[in-house]
């Protein structure tokens, strides 16, 4: 296959315009005449926005074409509809950086699912701004680990590493799994739409240290986490999944602080599966998630 210049044989479009008749028709009839095959396909519509999505997963059945040829074919389809899309060889596993501080739950957790193979990735590095020492739990064999770390003094040159670093290792998205650090404009402008972060859910409420301990003294009754895009609102990108548990005045803020942490861990994996699996859409502050 890869002497014809053939790619796998799955594929995911992803899709939204404004909406109008006939955009599922016109998609299937093009998948149809070309000799694919749909294989999965969901759609939803945005009836006070007038916007139409649509994730449809398809294999080649009888087609034999390149897919920048497909990709090309479909350009000219996406332009009557004034679609926003992307077409994706399915087959080919995203490639992911991973960033982390102190914290390393998150980062265990996504790289025990990527050793099994739940979450089909490319790790292609992890980056931290403390000492490789500070992860000891992490099973970090065979992954390059990059030590990069900052002050307010080198934070310019830092973020330029870590740009530099994203453009040699072709990273398609960039998971903040408890990277204690806020990213300049430029970068997140940089990493828009491809950058994913995880927090407790108590924001805007209980900022800075030990959030689950100020939860505590409040008597909080129910605890959560947050997975959202990376934008120039600190924490309050749009938002890809969520999670929470009730709690008592049982719990101490130790039994928070665990409970806090396996949300974040089950609540970003669920998101980077997910968007592995092109099934998040934009949907202007907010997204769609065509959740498997």
């Amino acid at each position: 296959m890869s002497g014809t210049g053939v790619s796998g044989g799955r594929f995911v479009l992803r899709l939204s315009c404004p909406n109008r008749p006939g955009i599922v028709a016109a998609v299937s009839t093009f998948l149809f005449e070309r000799g694919y095959n749909i294989l999965d396909a969901h759609q939803f519509d945005d009836v006070a926005g007038g916007r139409f999505f649509m994730r449809m997963v398809f294999d080649r059945a009888g087609a034999t074409e390149p897919l920048e040829a497909l990709r090309a074919g479909y350009a000219v389809l996406a332009a009557r509809f004034d679609m926003d899309w992307t077409l994706r060889d399915l087959d080919r596993r995203m490639r992911v950086l991973v960033l982390v501080s102190k914290e390393d739950h998150c980062l265990a957790d996504l790289v025990y699912r990527w050793r099994i193979g739940e979450l089909a990735m490319d790790l292609c590095g992890v980056v931290s701004n403390h000492p490789r020492a500070t992860l000891a739990h992490v099973d970090l064999d065979g992954i390059p680990f990059h030590h990069l770390p900052v002050t307010a003094a080198t934070r310019d040159a830092q973020e330029g590493a870590i740009l530099s670093l994203i453009d040699s290792t072709g990273a398609e998205l960039v998971v903040l799994a408890r990277y204690m650090q806020i990213l300049s404009p430029q970068l997140v402008e940089r990493l828009r739409g491809r950058c994913v972060n995880i927090h407790h859910s108590f924001l805007p409420g209980f900022k800075g240290a030990r959030p689950y301990h100020q939860a505590f003294e409040r008597g909080v009754k129910l605890i959560g986490a947050t997975a959202h895009y990376v934008t120039s609102d600190l924490d309050e990108g749009p938002i890809i999944e969520q999670d929470v548990e009730r709690v008592s005045h049982r719990d101490t803020p130790n039994d928070l602080v665990r409970i806090g942490r396996d949300i974040e861990r089950r609540v970003l994996a669920r998101a980077v599966r997910n968007l592995l699996e092109d099934r998040v859409l934009l949907n202007g502050s907010r997204t769609v998630v065509f959740a498997g």
